[in-house]
């Protein structure tokens, strides 16, 4: 899970190429399984990004074009940030309407 605010008057289209480009890569990764993205009601931002494995996790943090984009995030889009990492356990869900899509596959 990755948090983050935005500093003031960062450039908010040039974050938004380079988290396009980002998304695109991620997904080409071995082991990459989904990523979904929120703003949080304080103004933070979430990005859930799942993998199969904690190496391939490890994998995409050591990506070089994902190196660089994290150095342009610090220096350039975030005020702060913050990233966990977790093993799910176990996991449930329940499709109630036979049209709904996974929104793991969006």
């Amino acid at each position: 899970m990755f948090r983050s605010r935005y500093k003031q008057g960062a450039d908010l289209d040039a974050y938004q190429a380079l988290a396009t480009q980002m998304r695109e890569l991620v997904a080409t990764q071995p082991g990459f399984v989904s990523i979904e993205s929120f703003e949080a009601p304080d103004g933070s931002h979430v990005s859930l990004e799942c993998f199969e494995t904690d190496d391939d996790v490890k994998a995409w943090r050591a990506h070089p074009a994902h190196r660089a984009a994290q150095q342009r995030g610090r220096d350039e889009f975030y005020s702060w940030y913050s990233v966990d990492t977790a093993e799910v356990f176990r996991s449930h869900e329940l499709h109630l309407t036979p049209t709904a899509p996974d929104p793991r596959s969006e």
